[in-house]
């Protein structure tokens, strides 16, 4: 109890002290996030990464809570997902090879023993989708932080009423990291998780809770699970069903999350994080609370319930810039070309320009 307390604590100091230091060092090599409006730097994944294994390697070598080989495997693979998001991070890296690099991470450390084959393979297609989920869930501020956390505190929960102390420490020390990350992160955010921080948290996430419900039924681990990351599950679906029917490509970047689309019904930063907060903690809550047997499975079917309607609600909201921002280069113009110099006016024209509007397609006017 004393060393779990001690731990978190840890965890929590270290990670918030850390992403600050790594702040300047990610803007002067240029490991920033683009997709926002502002260039953020991906100092908060590398800081939450290091801490959680940091903390568990200090709590083996003093012997405080030994390390077995499970977690111990568990670590070394997340870490090595987290070096491949890092390099996604850099290099944007294709799609395809951070599902394969994944799925090899997954296959190594699923309890084949326990789930069987068709389970094992099962479970690590479901680890890879998670990662992955949390990785596209990192584009708003505060969002895959508090997302992140509230899954870690349900899992742990699952962990530790089946005795696997080991696991549900790791993954209370991997809430108290993201809780010191979101310090930083909360809107407007100065760090940001990016893919190194995202797939870590992702994918011990995932193959925690594979391991906590191995050994229950087949439609009931589905439903558990599927509730844990409801929230992470929709963003991917949502995105994915609105680039398929917009004709869109899906490995191209654009503002049709969950975040961006609650943006667009005028929420805040900070409103949208803890909207969907809120929906998955109740996700969680009902996942923790079927694992404990206090409620029934039929309580799963709120989740599965109410996730497609809230999926198909929002692929209403337009994506795409808002009407007054369409006219907004022309209006603006128009009405203070009288009042301004040339000069000003052609400086007002190129700072409302679009970013994603390449200079050779510029074209000037006479």
């Amino acid at each position: 109890m004393l060393y779990g307390i001690a731990a978190a604590t840890t965890a929590l100091l270290l990670a918030a002290v850390l992403a600050a230091l790594l702040r300047v060092p990610a803007l002067r090599v240029g490991l920033v996030d683009r997709r926002r409006q502002r260039p953020v730097p991906l100092s908060g994944g590398v800081a939450v990464v290091l801490v959680t294994c940091l903390v568990m390697a200090a709590a083996d070598w003093l012997g405080a809570d030994p390390l077995d080989d499970e977690v111990r495997d568990l670590l070394v693979a997340g870490a090595a997902i987290s070096v491949l998001g890092l390099v996604a991070d850099v290099w944007r890296l294709k799609a395809r090879f951070l599902v394969v690099g994944t799925a090899v991470a997954a296959a190594w450390v699923v309890p084949y023993a326990d789930l069987g084959v068709l389970g094992g393979v099962l479970a690590v297609g479901w680890v890879t989708f998670v990662a992955l989920a949390f990785r596209s869930l990192d584009h708003a501020d505060g969002l895959a932080g508090t997302v992140g956390v509230l899954t870690a505190f349900g899992v742990a929960a699952c962990a530790a009423a089946e005795v696997m102390d080991g696991p549900a420490g790791l993954l209370s020390v991997l809430a108290a990291a993201l809780t010191g990350f979101l310090m930083h992160n909360w809107p407007p955010a100065r760090v940001a998780l990016g893919g190194c921080g995202a797939l870590f948290a992702g994918f011990l996430l995932a193959v925690v809770a594979v391991t906590v419900r191995a050994g229950h039924g087949l439609a009931v681990n589905a439903g558990v699970l599927f509730a844990l990351t409801a929230v992470a599950g929709a963003d991917v679906v949502l995105v994915v069903l609105s680039r398929r029917l917009g004709g869109r490509p899906l490995p191209r970047r654009a503002p049709d999350h969950l975040g961006h689309r609650l943006r667009r019904l005028g929420l805040t930063g900070q409103g949208a994080a803890v909207l969907l907060g809120m929906a998955a903690f109740a996700g969680v809550l009902v996942a923790v609370l079927v694992h404990l047997g206090c409620v029934g499975a039929q309580a799963l079917w709120w989740v599965a319930g109410v996730t497609p309607v809230v999926v198909l609600g929002l692929m209403r909201v337009p994506v795409g810039p808002p009407r007054g921002r369409r006219q907004g280069v022309s209006t603006q113009v128009t009405r203070q070309a009288p009042r301004q110099a040339p000069r000003q006016v052609s400086r007002e024209v190129s700072r409302q320009v679009s970013a994603q509007v390449r200079p050779p397609l510029r074209v000037r006017n006479g």
